[in-house]
């Protein structure tokens, strides 16, 4: 049963079968609604009555430009909206983020899918009448994200969209450069959204082997195959009611993307060895460094499960676009990595001048790294440049970026790529061919750098000395 009987929904969409089928199909599951034909209908109803909830299609006269959303966000910003769509892209799914949508759903929609939306959005209405205080102070923008660091106008757009994030429960994809700090947005959108307080699951892709995936993700039953020697509940069973953070969502093998783009469509999995599926209820956070338009473009990943993925988008700046924000982060570290005494407290002119220069292409892993070292190597109470890594103060050694007018034909150029590899050495001689220390410093899984020294032509063995 819904959470409100009685609860009112206008339904906006100018196809004449898809509007009667949902609007009967809602009744019959004990709703009031009224249907409107397209975008001004829906807005002479909405100055009219009253409704709990409204359903637009985005792609209808009188909303091709979103005039409906608009003005409903802006004249009636109590009432919740969900939006439907057949012809999803990037820019309308970050334009109604913006405007605070409750939902973004694809057509085809399940009418499972669609109930299961509309009694979590008017359960949260409900909510947020009750209380409305604590809402209002999750909700507010100033100082919604203290973990996410930044005042340069890269990073506050960025918190803009988070801000809209965190009151949808629909599925984001977070893109960026290795080291953006994308596993950081990911914990504070479940933290200020409205599964806060459910699990949080890390399924990292770079780190389980591909034979391994089907059943670390969905579990297996005792003699479902060799060594299968007892039941193992899956990570998806672990994150039901939560938050599933896929990182590095690129690296997932292709079979596997089938299986998961059947998760997230019916809402069900069936562990390896059982015959009959498994009910789950999460969100899907993921992120990538890579281009997923490419990828798809290229095969190596479905185009309908980047839909799945993307119904909204974040995409973080690289550090070396976020000028004013180095020494912010920098005095951060300089906190956080000593807990217990601050035993060096700041950084010399020199040093502050060398963090702010250097073109950083490990972006806020490396900076963290090199602040952490300036900590350890630090003789009094300031960092100065001899305490930092040599990449900062050898200028033969600096990574060139490529002007933002330059054309490139992969996104993530070669430079990137040169960047990354002359991180991976970096952070190789400093722990002295050490993988574990390695991809501790560096905040990663120890197969997941494992894999990245492999693919750049590493040998850990040749750092040590």
């Amino acid at each position: 049963m819904p959470d409100s009987p009685k609860a009112r929904i206008l339904i906006a969409d100018d196809e004449p079968l898809y509007l009667r089928t949902t609007s009967a199909l809602l009744r019959k599951a004990g709703y009031e609604c009224v249907a409107a034909p397209d975008g001004e209908a829906a807005l002479k109803a909405l100055e009219s009555d009253r409704f709990d909830l409204v359903l637009s299609d985005l792609n209808m006269p009188g909303n091709h430009n979103l005039e409906l959303l608009q003005e409903q966000r802006s004249r009636w910003p109590d009432t919740p909206l969900i939006v439907i769509t057949g012809a999803p892209s990037l820019p309308t799914a970050i334009e109604s983020l913006r405007l605070g949508i409750a939902d973004y759903l694809l057509k085809p929609v399940r009418f499972q899918d669609l109930r299961t939306s509309v009694e979590k959005t008017l359960a949260r209405s409900k909510l947020r009448a009750v209380e409305p205080d604590a809402t209002a102070a999750r909700t507010s923008p100033a100082g919604q994200f203290p973990e996410i660091i930044g005042h340069s106008p890269a990073m506050q757009e960025v918190l803009g969209i988070l801000g809209k994030i965190a009151n949808s429960d629909a599925n984001v994809l977070i893109t960026g450069e290795s080291g953006t700090g994308k596993e950081v947005v990911a914990r504070a959108i479940h933290a200020h959204g409205p599964r806060v307080g459910k699990p949080f699951q890390v399924v990292d892709c770079t780190a389980i082997p591909e034979s391994l995936f089907e059943s670390v993700l969905f579990g297996h039953v005792k003699g479902s195959f060799t060594g299968a020697v007892r039941d193992q509940e899956g990570l998806l069973s672990q994150a039901d009611q939560g938050t599933v953070f896929f990182d590095e969502i690129g690296e997932l093998p292709l079979p596997l993307q089938s299986k998961l783009l059947r998760l997230i469509q019916e809402q069900t999995f069936t562990p390896v060895g059982k015959s009959t599926p498994v009910q789950l209820d999460v969100r899907f956070l993921s992120a990538t460094n890579r281009d997923l338009e490419l990828e798809v473009n290229a095969g190596r990943f479905r185009r309908d499960l980047f839909y799945r993925l993307a119904v909204l988008h974040v995409e973080l700046p690289p550090l070396r676009e976020r000028d004013d924000d180095v020494l912010l982060l920098a005095k951060h570290f300089l906190q956080q990595l000593q807990p217990q005494e601050l035993r060096v407290r700041d950084f010399s002119p020199a040093a502050a001048g060398l963090l702010r220069s250097y073109a950083w292409p490990g972006n806020i892993r490396e900076l963290r790294n090199a602040v952490e070292r300036g900590i350890a190597l630090a003789s009094g109470h300031e960092i100065t440049p001899a305490d930092l890594p040599k990449s900062l103060t050898t200028t033969s050694e600096r990574v060139s970026v490529p002007a933002a007018s330059e054309p490139a034909s992969d996104p993530r150029g070669q430079s990137l790529q040169d960047a990354e590899l002359e991180y991976l050495k970096s952070i190789l001689t400093i722990n002295k061919g050490n993988v574990s220390r390695a991809a501790e410093q560096a905040g990663m899984t120890r197969q997941g750098l494992h894999k990245r020294l492999k693919k750049a032509g590493l040998n850990p063995g040749d750092f040590r000395s």
